[in-house]
């Protein structure tokens, strides 16, 4: 075939051979076909070990509401008393992002996660003998910091990505629901037996499978090293000198998220915590109330995936105040109507409607905060949030000893609302900040 090159003037100034050099450069810098399929390969499992790590994030915390009665009767303690495991756990849980920054810096990626899978290993370890309740919420505690750790690598790795976060995010939020949907179907099952605490046995299973995925697709790497065998460029780097935590913390809506996370979470634990026994108690449940727990982290799951396309039609923004309004309206009918059924239903509904509420929140913080300051933000907004996983199922706990557990209603009704009013400082910083 016969190729025509125009050879200009020498007048023009131009060079040709040097152009042509520039596009073989350009050609060379670009992948070739087994290397894109190599990269997907790889960017496909480090994705599926973080999804796996938030399934057992999720496993964890639907464990408890179907055990929190047949712990009450073992310890023969009341409410107030058997509301520490989610102090202890929030405890942990702050304490460990707190630390990520740090961790994180010093240590990198591959390694902090490790450290937070042994955690959570060794809490369900310490769990499966029910040993004595102080020994059990100490558990709790480190099952938090654990847990922390992972929840602040993932979450941050993930939202950098740069292609399909938000679905991504979805669908790493969605494997946290389908954990804490599947956890109460096995225990409450093993809450109608006389070794209840056997159940952890299942849960060591998964957490002993869950550190070695962490440790062979990551290899104890930092996370630049890891994204750089997907294919994908190094992550930003600070343009200042401060450190990391004053720049954090300088990022006056950084609070607002942290806010909005400690509500959303407090809320979602509370319902997934209490609601058994409100069901048992107010709605003269049987011993089958736990799969109503199923139910609402099953909803949360199909919501994180299931509405990302309605997420994307009407705007994240838009969306999360609809979800907001429908989901008080269900929660208030969950307190007036006196009916297992109608309850059951509108609980599992509420679960859709709060599912895509956390993903939209972590996808908002890495549109407005910058690349080096993303894992260390999400890591202390999740910590701070988690604070509400302690703070409202204590004082839900605390509410029912002295005024029956039909309390537990009016708090997340109002909780709701309030969280609904944090949405519109949050919402409200739509660019990025430098």
């Amino acid at each position: 075939m016969k190729i025509d090159v125009e050879t200009p003037a020498v007048s023009s100034g131009t060079t040709p051979v040097a152009s042509l050099h520039y596009a073989e450069d350009a050609a060379l810098d670009q992948p070739s076909a087994a290397q894109r399929a190599k990269f997907r390969r790889f960017g496909r499992m480090h994705f599926l070990a973080c999804c796996w790590c938030f399934f057992l994030e999720g496993w964890n915390d639907g464990t408890t509401g179907p055990l929190l009665p047949v712990i009450q009767k073992h310890y023969n303690v009341g409410f107030a008393v058997v509301s520490l495991i989610f102090v202890l756990n929030c405890i942990g849980f702050v304490i460990g992002a707190f630390l990520n920054v740090h961790l994180n810096d010093k240590f990198g990626f591959g390694k902090v996660s490790f450290t937070g899978s042994v955690c959570q290993l060794a809490t369900y370890a310490i769990l499966a003998p029910a040993g004595p309740f102080p020994l059990m919420i100490i558990a709790y505690g480190l099952a938090g910091f654990g847990m922390a750790l992972q929840n602040a690598c993932a979450n941050g790795f993930v939202g950098s990505l740069n292609k399909g976060t938000a679905t991504k995010l979805g669908f790493l939020h969605g494997s946290y629901g389908l954990g804490a949907f599947v956890a109460p179907l096995a225990a409450t099952h093993f809450a109608q037996m006389r070794h209840w605490s056997f159940h952890f046995l299942i849960s060591l299973g998964l957490a002993v499978s869950n550190t070695v995925v962490l440790s062979a697709v990551f290899k104890f790497r930092t996370q630049d090293e890891i994204m750089a065998e997907a294919g994908h460029a190094p992550g930003e780097l600070s343009k200042v000198s401060e450190s990391k935590y004053r720049q954090i913390m300088g990022i006056k809506v950084v609070h607002y998220l942290a806010l909005f996370a400690l509500i959303y979470i407090g809320v979602e634990v509370t319902l997934g915590g209490w609601i058994v026994t409100f069901i048992i108690q107010e709605r003269q449940g049987g011993a089958n109330a736990g799969y109503i727990s199923s139910g609402f982290f099953g909803g949360i799951t199909v919501g994180r995936i299931g509405l990302i396309w309605l997420n994307r039609w009407i705007g994240e923004r838009n969306a999360l105040f609809l979800y907001a309004l429908i989901a008080i309206g269900l929660e208030v009918t969950v307190w007036v109507v006196p009916s297992l059924i109608e309850n059951a239903v509108a609980v599992s509904v509420i679960g859709v409607l709060m599912g895509p509420m956390y993903p939209i929140l972590v996808n908002h913080t890495k549109s407005i905060l910058p690349g080096w300051l993303l894992t260390g933000s999400v890591g202390w907004i999740t910590g701070i949030g988690q604070a509400g996983s302690a703070v409202l199922p204590f004082v839900a706990g605390v509410l029912a000893s002295k005024f029956g557990i039909s309390s537990m209603q009016p708090l997340v009704v109002s909780m709701m609302g309030a969280m609904t009013v944090v949405w519109i400082l949050v919402s409200r910083v739509q660019r990025r900040i430098d």
